[in-house]
Order: structure tokens, then C-alpha cells, then sequence
């Protein structure tokens, strides 16, 4: 499956821009032309819409696409409830919130035949999936691909961020891949499956039961700068006309609903819209830093951003601490202490941070909640403290974060996992007082 999925993702092609109107036809003169839903529609499909937004949100915030199917997504049996392993939900009331800096090893490897469903894992989240607000984590750890299954969810987007081993992921709109150092942004609703193309897989999920991500303002720094539209890259159209049993797995209000199907949903042969699927490569991002003074605020590597209800609070921010040149001016150039408002968890997906020297691995992730005090570990600050201030490039990590207005409440099993890290706390003993009256 590996070698077959390998070779359709080398030959993919995409359609660029986030948030633009895409359109997509697989077999010519599948669009209608001039109008949405005609009385009959184009080479016997059928016109649906998915909207990912109320009918009346305005213009900018508006998602919604016309799909044009063999079949509608209405003809299918009646759903029922299965196990939900070990995939949680918000409102996260197994814990109480904890003020503690935690850290993680990266989750140990699953069971044979375990594919991306079956290996999410949760950590932890916050808000309410059935009001529409806050976000969870979740953790992946995959050795076989989705056969004959097919995955969607009702209660938010998905971002989907591989560590180790690429993704194919067949989605209703057509084929995206996403290798490590690549994130995958899977709209609410949209029903996908998810091949490998290596022999196993492993990453972080950002479930999003908020307002969709978007491209955040730019500001005083002008037009142009951090993540470009034109990088994100949407699927061409491409469908399955698969005749047979296929299970369609739905997340629904926090738990997994199944239904057998008698053909493959994926099969729409055209559309056109705004709510739909994309692959980023990180390395595209364009960083932003200070070439004076100071270390900039985190902020300034915000690749995508959930809107809430207050200007200038996200729901959820993502963040990617992405190769840059470093060069302040009498500063401390790695991230400095801090105590926020905000709570963060942050992954890695490889090398190292440049604010931990041991301990934060690829596959891992730290949670410090909102107050908990932070930054860099002992031997980073005698390190930066004396380093020469000369230009330095910093090409050997990738790391990201999940930002959110919310404290981060840690599921059951991820409070007492056997890969959550004990003496965390230990990093920032030796820290010594150099006060001098």
C-alpha cells in the first residue's frame, strides 16, 4: 500500500491560494455553469452543498462549496455508535486543570494494524465541541493505512501535523500529501482516508471546534510576510466510483458514530468553493524578527489563527518556529522567561528547540498553561548568556505550537501516561542568583 501511495502522491498537482473560490472538475463539463443547483445536473451527478458556515456569516467568513457526487451524501443507513479507543472530547472533566509544566515523550509505538483512526490518541483540550468553542490535542501513531474506512468530523477542522512518515490523504475534493514538516488543514465535515507512505506514521492533531483558521492580520508589517496564501495548495478533483461495503466513521458530538456504506463517499467528480481541504509546507514561511534589539514575541510566527469573540484572542493559535536568522543586539536570543495568559502547548517535529538542550524530542510535546512560568532551560541560559553575538542561524529544529485562550485540562490517560516525563520541574533547578547590590 506504502509503494502505491508513494507513487500517487509524487504525482499530484494542486490548486493554490487559501481561502480563495476554487474550482475543480475531474471529467470535463462536470461544473454547471452560471448557477449552483440546475434542474438537472451535469452528466447525472448530484449538486450538494457543504457549508462550514451559517448561511448568513459575512462574505470574508463565509465557507461553503457545491459538490457534485454520483451519489448524495443523504443515501446511506443509519448510523451507530462504536468504541471511541482512546479519542476524547471536549468538555474535559476526567481531570482538573493543572498548573504544573508537564512534558511528554512521544506516544510508543502502536499495535500492528493500527491505522490514523484507530492511533489518535488525545492529550487534552478545553472549551465545549457541542458550543462550537475551544480545541483539543491529539497524538497519531499509525503502522497501517485506512482500507475500506473513511473518517470525518462534525465537531471541528482538523490540522494535521506529521513527525515521522508521510500522508496521503484522500479526501471528497481529491488527493493531498503531507510529509513532515507539511501541516494538513481537513475542514469540518469533509470526509477523508488516510494512506501511508512509509512503513508507519506518527504526528499531532489540533481539533479546532472553534471559528475556521485563517491567515492572521498583518499589520504594521505591511502586505507581504509570515505565511503567503499562495503556498497553501488545495486538491484537484479526483473520485472514487467504488462499488462494495465501506465503513464511514463520524465524529459526533465527542463520540464515533459507523455506518456501512454500499459505495465509496468519495466520489464527487467536481466542485466549487471556499470550504475545502489544504496542504502548507512550513518551510515557507517567511519569518519575521527583530534585526535590532530584543527577542520578538512568539506571536510574530503565527502560521494560522481561530478567531474568537474578542479581537486579537484566538480560539487557537498555531505557531512554527521555523529556520531564522538570528541577530539582536545585546539580546538573549533564545525565547525569554515568560509567564502568559495564554496556554501553549508546543510539539517538535525535528532536530532541537533552541530554548531546551535535552529532554524535548521530536514526537513529544510540553503543556504550561496559562501562568505557569517558562523559558529556557539552565543550560541554555549559561550558554546564551555567554555566546558571542554574531549572526546565527538556526536550521537544525522545527518546532511548533498550539495557543489558546484557554487553560489546556489533560485527559486521564495523559495524566498518568507512562511517556509523561517525571522531574520536568529539574530543568530549571541551577538556575543561581547573580544578583549584584
Amino acid at each position: 500500500m506504502s509503494e502505491q501511495a508513494r507513487k500517487t502522491a509524487e504525482g499530484l498537482v494542486y490548486l493554490t491560494g487559501f481561502g480563495n473560490e476554487h474550482s475543480s472538475e475531474a471529467v470535463p463539463g462536470a461544473l454547471p455553469i452560471a448557477r449552483n443547483s440546475p434542474q438537472v445536473a451535469p452528466l447525472g451527478l448530484y449538486a450538494e452543498q457543504l457549508s462550514g458556515s451559517a448561511f448568513t456569516e459575512p462574505r470574508t467568513h463565509n465557507r461553503r462549496s457545491w459538490l457534485y457526487r454520483i451519489r448524495p451524501s443523504a443515501a446511506h443507513p443509519p448510523f451507530t455508535r462504536i468504541d471511541n479507543g482512546d479519542l476524547r472530547t471536549a468538555p474535559f472533566t476526567e481531570t482538573v486543570p493543572d498548573p504544573n509544566r508537564l512534558r511528554w515523550n512521544p506516544l510508543p509505538d502502536p499495535a500492528p494494524g493500527t491505522d490514523f483512526l484507530s492511533g489518535l490518541w488525545t492529550l487534552g483540550g478545553n472549551g465545549d465541541a457541542t458550543q462550537r468553542a475551544g480545541m483539543a490535542i491529539h497524538l497519531y501513531a499509525a503502522n497501517a493505512s485506512m482500507t475500506d474506512r473513511v473518517f470525518s468530523d462534525s465537531d471541528g477542522e482538523l490540522l494535521i501535523v506529521p513527525e515521522r512518515g508521510g500522508l496521503l490523504l484522500r479526501t471528497e475534493f481529491g488527493v493531498l500529501a503531507a510529509e513532515p514538516g507539511h501541516v494538513a488543514l481537513i475542514p469540518r465535515g469533509v470526509r477523508f482516508r488516510v494512506e501511508l507512505l512509509d512503513a508507519d506514521a506518527r504526528g499531532y492533531v489540533c481539533e479546532n471546534y472553534g471559528q475556521p483558521f485563517e491567515l492572521p492580520g498583518l499589520g504594521p508589517i505591511g502586505a507581504n510576510g509570515l505565511a503567503a496564501a499562495r503556498d497553501f495548495q488545495a486538491p484537484v478533483a479526483a473520485y472514487e466510483d467504488v462499488e462494495g461495503p465501506v465503513e464511514v466513521v463520524n465524529k459526533f458530538c465527542g463520540n464515533l458514530w459507523s455506518a456501512t456504506y454500499d459505495h465509496s463517499p468519495l466520489d464527487v467528480v467536481a466542485w466549487h468553493g471556499t470550504h475545502v481541504p489544504y496542504v502548507y509546507d512550513l518551510r515557507r514561511f517567511n519569518v519575521i524578527g527583530t534585526i535590532s534589539y530584543d527577542h520578538p514575541d512568539p506571536s510574530i510566527f503565527t502560521v494560522l489563527t481561530s478567531p474568537s469573540d474578542t479581537p486579537g484572542l484566538a480560539g487557537v493559535d498555531f505557531v512554527v518556529f521555523a529556520p531564522r536568522w538570528l541577530v539582536g543586539e545585546d539580546t538573549f536570543r533564545p525565547p525569554y522567561f515568560h509567564r502568559n495568559v495564554m496556554s501553549e502547548y508546543m510539539g517538535l517535529i525535528e532536530g532541537a528547540y533552541d530554548a531546551k538542550a535535552e529532554g524535548f524530542v521530536p514526537g513529544g510535546g510540553s503543556l504550561h498553561n496559562m501562568m505557569s512560568a517558562h523559558g529556557p532551560d539552565r543550560e541554555t541560559f549559561d550558554k546564551a548568556s555567554a555566546a558571542e553575538l554574531k549572526p546565527q542561524k538556526i536550521d537544525d529544529g522545527l518546532a511548533f505550537m498550539f495557543e489558546t485562550r484557554w487553560p489546556i485540562t489533560a485527559t486521564a490517560q495523559a495524566a498518568a501516561a507512562d511517556h509523561l516525563q517525571q522531574g520536568y520541574d529539574d530543568v530549571w533547578q541551577g538556575l543561581q542568583r547573580h544578583f549584584r547590590a
